[in-house]
């Protein structure tokens, strides 16, 4: 896997590409007038997509009309010297269909625990966590 990224203003808005050609803005979120995601916020939407797919891949190979589907991911940081790094992301995932809670929670564990290569590349310094519901219901 390839990504590049190339410098488009006088200050720190980038354009990353990756295979697909399609691009994504990066830039600095403590300046004013931002036009892109920071580095930081790109990682914890890294976690929530790479999930995403997973789950509703899993759920429509068994057949469950997922109606719709939405993640809140709130990440936790620590200082470490001049560094923030995350220590921990919580992710709220909710899904709206006619579908088994237990198919729910199944697809939910394989993504975290042997799909989503995102998460699982950061499982050793990060503690992810996540909270499901189904229909506005907690289910896990």
């Amino acid at each position: 896997m390839k990504v590049s990224i190339e410098r488009i203003n006088e200050d720190y808005l980038m354009e990353a590409k990756g295979a697909s050609g399609v691009p994504v803005l990066m830039d600095n979120s403590t300046i004013e007038n931002v036009q892109g995601a920071s580095p930081m916020e790109l990682l914890l939407m890294g976690v929530g997509g790479c999930s995403a797919i997973d789950i509703i891949n899993i759920l429509k190979k068994q057949r469950q009309v997922i109606k719709s589907y939405k993640v809140e991911i709130e990440g936790e940081t620590r200082e470490i010297g001049e560094a923030k790094p995350f220590k921990a992301m919580i992710l709220k995932i909710y899904l709206e269909g006619d579908m088994p809670a237990e198919k729910v929670i199944r697809a939910a564990a394989l993504s975290f625990e042997k799909y989503c290569s995102v998460s699982i590349t950061l499982q050793t310094s990060v503690e992810i966590n996540y909270q499901l519901f189904l229909n506005g219901e907690h289910i896990n």
